[in-house]
């Protein structure tokens, strides 16, 4: 944690959190800018910079696809469920009656209702890295947003490239996983989350930060007495793009949704923070928002996640209460973000790490199934409007136009304009690496 030593800053933000609180930065994974490479960007960012990035919402626990995005009206009863299906607004394309706000804007949403190759466990590697944890190279797989942070790096000083909005959860493996053999330079910036370590400024408090010379001396001391130590081998980077933030009001800005008008606020719903749900995350469409803020403010990838969707008993009695709160964020996201403008330049994917069974067990819930699941994307300037993908009569397996979880990833990175081959990796062991497998291309359907 970055900590500046000094006196209280005035003025909280609309959750409470003081400014001084944001000070203590935790997970500063913000790429390695020298001082002249800070003053330029923050002076194209005044002219204004363009940039394209990405909001995941991460559905801890595995949503139940068949009574979201893939009704089974014609199914057995023990496989339908008691959902019925409605019309959206494109034609031919029905969705779950629990999701009225959705049909309304399936026009600027795809719902991939067949996507493949999830694995039976409960962790959010593969939706966050396109890759499974066996077998990893050394060091791992690093999360999307650390790659994209290594090839695209920040659009301004003030917002690190990527920002993870992620609760940390009791379900240690729904958690993130890290930077991988991309090193802690491009690892997540999370103001919710936890530290690494205690990084003092010493001899500068806030007061004294708009003194750049100070602060670039303060670095250079702080760095010399870490270099001494042998402590600052591969730290470069982290302290150096933390300048920017600190020298940078913007993602303190970005952050406080005190500034949005409360139409727009009530528009995305309310978030319970009071206690995460089961073992995962607690209800958060105000991050939703806070994403939105933080893109348009400069943010490249932006990672959220969103409640507990493990329903193994009472799935239709919890699927009442938490599809309502969901779909009102999501389409709040996604309708502000065309209203913006956005909506060419902010890819949106929803997913979670696996399906759910066909059948309904003897608890009235669905249990884990891995052969198929769904995803909903949005804007990124993709053809949306379309169901891509369909399954059989059970909603078991995929029976037309299978998508893999690495053709989402390359359909990203093709949105960001992210060249994978534009730069080789290597693991920690040296041996050299590809962020997706040989031959994967983005979805044809969406381009």
């Amino acid at each position: 944690m970055l900590q500046i030593k000094g006196a209280k800053l005035r003025g909280r933000f609309c959750d409470g959190i003081s400014r001084r609180s944001f000070l203590r930065i935790g997970g500063l994974g913000l790429g390695g800018l020298s001082l002249a490479q800070l003053l330029a960007l923050e002076s194209a960012a005044e002219q204004g910079v363009s940039h394209k990035s990405v909001i995941m919402i991460y559905l801890c626990g595995g949503p139940p696809h068949q009574d979201m995005y893939d009704i089974k009206e014609d199914a057995p009863r023990e496989f339908r469920g008691q959902f019925a299906s409605i019309p959206t607004n494109v034609p031919g394309v029905r969705i779950c009656e629990q999701l009225p706000l959705l049909s309304k804007c399936m026009d600027k949403v795809t719902a991939i209702r067949s996507m493949v190759g999830a694995r039976d466990s409960h962790y959010s590697h593969q939706c966050m890295t396109g890759h499974h944890d066996r077998n990893a190279p050394a060091g791992g797989w690093p999360h999307f947003g650390s790659a994209v942070s290594h090839y695209q790096g920040p659009v301004q000083p003030g917002i690190p490239p990527f920002v993870s909005l992620c609760y940390t959860t009791k379900h240690r493996p729904y958690n993130e996983p890290g930077a991988g053999f991309l090193g802690i330079g491009n690892s997540s910036f999370r103001p919710t989350g936890p530290s690494r370590s205690d990084m003092v400024l010493n001899g500068v408090d806030d007061r004294r930060l708009g003194d750049r010379r100070q602060l670039l001396n303060s670095f250079d001391t702080f760095r010399r007495a870490w270099d001494s130590s042998g402590k600052m081998s591969g730290m470069d980077v982290f302290t150096e793009r933390a300048m920017g933030i600190l020298t940078s009001s913007q993602l303190f800005d970005a952050l406080d949704i005190s500034k949005e008008d409360q139409a727009v606020r009530d528009r995305y719903g309310e978030s319970d923070l009071s206690k995460p749900k089961g073992d995962a995350a607690p209800h958060a469409p105000q991050n939703f928002l806070i994403a939105r803020r933080l893109v348009e403010a400069g943010a490249r990838v932006v990672t959220v996640n969103h409640s507990f969707w493990d329903w193994h008993g009472n799935n239709f009695g919890l699927a009442k209460g938490e599809l309502p709160v969901f779909e009102r964020g999501v389409t709040a996201l996604v309708e502000d973000l065309h209203e913006r403008g956005l909506d060419r330049d902010v890819t949106v994917v929803v997913w979670g790490e696996f399906g759910r069974t066909p059948k309904i067990n003897k608890n009235a819930g669905r249990d884990h199934w891995p052969r198929v699941c769904s995803a909903l994307l949005a804007g990124g300037g993709m053809r949306n409007g379309q169901v891509i993908g369909s399954t059989d009569r059970l909603g078991g397996e995929a029976d037309d136009r299978p998508v893999t979880f690495q053709e989402v990833f390359a359909t990203i990175y093709h949105n960001l304009g992210v060249r994978l081959d534009s730069d080789r990796l290597f693991d920690f062991r040296g041996r050299p690496q590809y962020l997706l497998d040989p031959g994967v291309q983005p979805i044809a359907e969406l381009l």
